[in-house]
């Protein structure tokens, strides 16, 4: 069965080998959840979002979704019309400027999520999540498929009060429906620190669905089950 871990994940050829990994730093749990708006950070050490300092400007928003594989959830959400910006990365963990490699040892804390930017005036962040809810299955803790590790939990990052509630009565909502037979077990959180995904994992589906298997064999039954592709 394919997965989308480390040792199955391919690079394109002509990207750079990865970084070295870093020794992991012990496990701490995640900060709460707070109230109060919160925009997430980047690090220098990183690209930043492309609209990172022009949201408010612009009326744009953002959300930070995660629901297993940041391939698959890109693949979805980049294809709704209204959405700017899909951005894979890293959020919700405790080391600093973290690699791939040390995401994969599950010991960082951190998500493989997709930081989305969308026009409200185009679609609605609850037209996204209903989207999201469809493109994996939220009722499996710590897992998608094959995908197991808290790396690939679901969990919906917030970035203001508003988005929390929105996500809230979404999640109740998706769970009264009776559309899976056990509840979602949907993290939802506080935005923090997000750490963008090196070069070869963005726009992975785009560039290499004719290359890596997984693509083929994961992603496009999704794209195809959402009438995407």
């Amino acid at each position: 069965m394919l997965m989308c871990a480390c040792q199955d994940k391919e690079s394109p050829s002509s990207a750079p080998e990865p970084p070295a990994a870093e020794p992991a730093a012990p496990q701490e749990p995640a900060p709460a959840a707070g109230e109060a708006p919160a925009e997430a950070a980047i690090s220098p050490e990183k690209s930043p979002m492309k609209e990172g300092t022009a949201v408010a400007a612009t009326g744009q928003e953002v959300i930070t979704l995660g629901g297993g594989c940041f391939w698959c959830t890109e693949a979805v959400l980049e294809r709704l019309e209204g959405v700017a910006d899909v951005v894979s990365g890293y959020m919700g963990g405790h080391v600093e400027n973290p690699t791939y490699e040390q995401i994969c040892t599950k010991t960082t804390g951190h998500v493989e999520v997709i930081q989305v930017t969308f026009d409200p005036a185009k679609i609605s962040l609850e037209n996204i999540l209903d989207v999201f809810w469809q493109a994996h299955d939220p009722t499996t803790l710590n897992r998608q498929g094959a995908d197991i590790g808290p790396q690939y939990r679901s969990v919906i990052f917030y970035h203001t009060p508003e988005q929390r509630n929105l996500a809230v009565q979404s999640k109740a909502k998706l769970d009264a429906s009776g559309v899976y037979e056990y509840p979602a077990v949907t993290e939802i959180a506080e935005a923090s620190k997000f750490w963008v995904a090196e070069d070869y994992h963005q726009n992975y589906y785009e560039l290499n669905k004719d290359k890596n298997p997984y693509c083929r064999a994961v992603i496009l039954p999704k794209l195809q089950k959402l009438k995407m592709e």
